[in-house]
């Protein structure tokens, strides 16, 4: 890579461990997202403000923080938002720490050089030189959508980078690794960094965003097949399965508008609000039923 070696040094000071411990009984555990998780985060402000992805933080009873020179310090949950899937950490140890300066992911282009960072566990900590491949609009099966995403290549790196930096040639923080496709594609997807600068003050003053109208939450798993929504699994105890939703069912409409594309699915649940209640015309078994569900606030499932 092409930018100079005390920037990789920066990033890598400026660099944390997040281990986290969540009960057993915590609904995030039971869906999969076990009971120990780590992953790292980025130190983006002197008092000791960490950047992270929100997963790692779901139903987390312990925060341990460990820092680039290996010593170890409680963190505490300041701030999660679950429409952009950032997550914040505040730890207190009394002393100015390195940062990384966070920048819009509009300062990059697609085919420029960036590079990712993780922790390994105490004080190791490893980076990873890649190219940005997309920028643009991501959805996931977990009713998860982003207008902008940032993703780069990188090599079969898996352990520890969750909610870790990519830094652009500057050294500027651009986006925050999410999800790691590394042994599919080689590829890391990162949310931008313009989706922190816009909403760290809220989180900081709430814990969670206020301005944006709550999302309406169904609780489903979902992909798309041949122009057609597939039902792949519900969250249990979610809305969805409460309704009588089921694995397999094929979405056709929902309240009344045709969907073809899990996106537009996504889109269509935009119009509604927690408390609203959704229909969903599915066909199942080669008949078409109506299923009500009322919809939620994932933030309260997750609660």
């Amino acid at each position: 890579m092409n930018a100079p070696a005390f920037l990789l040094e920066r990033a890598l000071r400026a660099t944390v461990g997040v281990h986290t411990y969540v009960p057993s009984t915590h609904v995030s555990a039971t869906i999969g997202l076990g009971t120990d998780r780590r992953g790292t985060g980025t130190i983006v402000s002197a008092d000791g403000l960490i950047l992270t992805a929100h997963y790692l933080l779901l139903g987390a009873e312990n925060v341990v923080v460990t820092l680039a020179n290996g010593d170890q310090h409680r963190g505490r949950i300041v701030g999660k938002d679950y429409s952009t899937g950032l997550g914040l950490v505040k730890i207190d140890i009394g002393q100015a720490l390195p940062v990384l300066n966070v920048v819009a992911s509009e300062k990059c282009a697609v085919g420029e050089e960036a590079f990712t960072v993780a922790s390994l566990g105490s004080e190791k900590r490893c980076a990873d030189t890649g190219i940005v491949t997309y920028l643009g609009p991501f959805d996931a099966v977990w009713e998860f959508a982003l207008d902008r995403c940032v993703c780069v290549t990188a090599a079969s790196l898996t352990i520890g980078l969750t909610g870790g930096a990519i830094v652009d040639r500057r050294g500027n923080l651009i986006g925050v690794s999410y999800l790691n496709f590394a042994d599919l594609s080689r590829a890391v997807l990162g949310i931008p960094g313009e989706y922190f600068l816009n909403t760290r003050d809220e989180l900081l003053k709430h814990g969670h965003r206020t301005s944006a109208q709550p999302r309406a939450w169904l609780g489903v798993l979902s992909y798309t097949l041949h122009e057609h929504v597939v039902i792949a699994n519900v969250m249990p105890g979610g809305p969805g399965e409460k309704a009588g939703l089921q694995q397999g069912d094929l979405v056709l409409a929902v309240n009344g508008k045709d969907v073809n594309d899990r996106r537009v699915m996504y889109d269509a649940l935009l119009d509604h609000r927690p408390g609203d209640r959704v229909m969903l015309k599915v066909l199942r078994n080669n008949r078409v039923q109506q299923v009500d569900i009322p919809a939620i606030r994932a933030e309260d499932y997750f609660a």
